[in-house]
């Protein structure tokens, strides 16, 4: 763990590199979740020249545990976009922050969500310049489906088929979406799999990680 980044903000560094670092990948729970809920992943996604650091929400959830970007108490689609604009710039400020930190550029970032860590991660792209060249979405949904696919940037949709808090053609629509822009978009879908991450999912991610190593 990095205490001079983790004890300010609750991050968690789940590894850290033994080489010359080539890629940070940052880790977004879901809403009333911790960036300690990614422990068990660290294993799985670490490489010799790769940072992985879990991300705490800024703000206490609304659900009386955990941590959140925005509150999803009576959100609607009318006003979820409103909701991810109002926190967007502390959520690049975040991103930036651990670039500065690894010395790592958005060209070597990778924004890695759950749920709405997925919901901030993939809004990202539609702001301003790219914060990563890759976004890698689990269980998770634009806003409203994409404007624009910045160049270069590579997106991988991972998804429970059975999930019951965010329909799984939520990803596929997009990844369909940012196809027809021209972006490098994949979705997978995993039968039987909800709302969460399994060792399909794991290894999916682990694969999408890699692919930006290549």
């Amino acid at each position: 763990m990095d205490a001079r980044l983790s004890d300010l903000d609750g991050d968690i560094v789940l590894h850290r590199p033994t080489a010359p670092a080539r890629q940070l990948v940052l880790l977004f729970h879901g809403v009333g979740a911790s960036p300690e809920g990614f422990a068990p992943l660290g294993p799985a996604l670490a490489r010799d020249d790769r940072w992985v650091v879990a991300v705490r929400s800024p703000f206490e959830s609304g659900f009386g545990a955990g941590w959140q970007w925005f509150s999803v108490q009576g959100v609607t689609e009318a006003n979820r976009a409103d909701r991810i604009a109002a926190v967007m710039p502390r959520f690049a400020d975040t991103v930036r922050r651990w670039q500065a930190h690894t010395r790592l550029t958005p060209a070597q970032t990778v924004l890695a969500g759950f749920s709405q860590g997925s919901i901030m991660s993939l809004e990202s792209t539609q702001v301003g310049e790219p914060l990563a060249a890759r976004v890698v979405a689990m269980s998770g949904r634009f806003a409203v489906l994409p404007a624009k696919a910045p160049a270069g940037l590579v997106w991988r949709f991972i998804h429970g088929g059975q999930d019951p808090v965010i329909d799984a053609a939520h990803s596929t629509q997009a990844a369909a979406r940012l196809q027809a822009l021209g972006a490098d978009a994949r979705a997978d879908v995993l039968p039987g799999l909800g709302h969460g991450i399994d060792p399909r999912a794991l290894a999916l991610l682990a694969g999408a990680l890699d692919e930006g190593l290549a």
